[in-house]
């Protein structure tokens, strides 16, 4: 494979935008609201969550399916470590953000109600595994903005610096024809 599919460059910018407006909204429960502000906001916050899996599932299928290009041969050996560490890293904490996410929405004696459709909440609390559950989750937050910090330093570092593919095989939409 000589470049990503379009779809999968266009589930890669979805997904970054929903998650970057999702922390905005994930931001507001820190500090003082009104109960209804709050419950609004984490119905809000669940349906991107239910998004972003959605996306989430369909990107690893293509990834699995069709791959992704290969790194630049005269990258040296430890960012390509690094690459592939930061890639998984960011896999994996989306799964943990996923599965806390809907884990904790579990154990809230609130309705979570999801496109008007779908109750996330037992509706029976369970503080000490909604707590438990919630720190995992904010980790798993913290860890994800700080990754994401480093992939857009290291896209910045490539494109701008090494001057490679690596950024453009991501931002590049269009195709050029060969002429031969």
């Amino acid at each position: 494979m000589v470049d990503y599919l379009k779809a999968q460059k266009v589930i890669h910018w979805l997904m970054a935008i929903i998650i970057m407006l999702d922390l905005n909204v994930a931001q507001k429960f820190g500090g003082d609201m009104e109960l209804w502000d709050r419950l609004e906001s984490r119905v809000d916050h669940a349906q991107a969550g239910l998004i972003v899996t959605f996306l989430f599932l369909l990107r690893i299928f293509l990834r699995y399916r069709y791959g992704a290009p290969a790194l630049p041969n005269e990258m040296p050996g430890w960012q390509v470590i690094s690459a592939k560490a930061g890639h998984y890293g960011l896999y994996i904490l989306m799964g943990m953000l996923i599965v806390t996410g809907i884990l904790s929405a579990n154990f809230t004696s609130d309705p979570v109600l999801v496109f008007g459709l779908l109750n996330l909440s037992s509706e029976t609390q369970n503080i000490e595994m909604f707590n438990l559950i919630r720190r995992i989750h904010e980790f798993s937050t913290n860890a994800i903005i700080l990754l994401i910090v480093i992939h857009i330093l290291a896209a910045l570092y490539h494109h701008f610096i090494v001057k490679d593919q690596t950024t453009v095989n991501m931002t590049k939409f269009w195709t050029s024809k060969v002429k031969n």
